[in-house]
């Protein structure tokens, strides 16, 4: 759903300041129009392709939600402490990540869909709303244990692995050790 502003959704009012989201209990993705701008304008990553990584992602957290994962990781956090719940929220978000790649891959693959400079977007994207970017922007410094979805090389990082692959049982960052 395209909202700009706030939005009204099963799991809330979402509002521009969230960007993009994915809501579990309706099952739809809610991308920010505004986001876009900002992605373009404030953090230099125009381009469709960034746009389409951002959807991506989103949608890798529906992926999520049909498999578990979400539900699982959800129910893990309730039991642990702030800086370890955090952690375990990059790595679901890394693997949204990954699925971005994964969709990449494929949307290549079977329908050439990219062009000359998309993976470029995508990646600067990804670079953008790195937690390291967005904290050393906001505050000056970077605080690792409060990121909730990864530095800029992480991020960067997933995405590359699920592009390459092209394969879910590549994107599992729960068993790996070095994010």
């Amino acid at each position: 759903m395209l909202f700009t502003d706030v939005v009204k959704s099963a799991c809330g009012m979402g509002q521009s300041a969230m960007g993009p989201f994915y809501c579990s209990a309706d099952q739809r993705v809610f991308i920010d129009l505004g986001f876009y701008n900002e992605l373009k304008n404030r953090h230099n990553a125009p381009g469709d392709f960034a746009q389409a990584y951002v959807i991506a992602h989103e949608v890798g957290h529906h992926v999520q939600a049909l498999k578990g994962t979400a539900q699982k990781v959800h129910a893990a956090k309730a039991r642990l402490s702030k800086e370890e719940a955090n952690a375990l929220s990059v790595r679901l978000e890394l693997q949204a990540d990954c699925y971005a790649g994964i969709w990449a891959h494929h949307a290549d693959r079977t329908r050439n869909l990219l062009e000359t400079g998309d993976i470029e977007e995508a990646l600067q994207a990804s670079s953008a709303i790195g937690d390291d970017t967005l904290q050393r922007q906001a505050q000056g410094y970077v605080t690792p244990e409060s990121f909730t979805h990864g530095s800029t090389v992480q991020r960067i990082k997933w995405f590359k692995t699920g592009l390459n692959n092209g394969d879910v049982a590549s994107c599992d960052t729960f068993q790996t050790k070095a994010l």
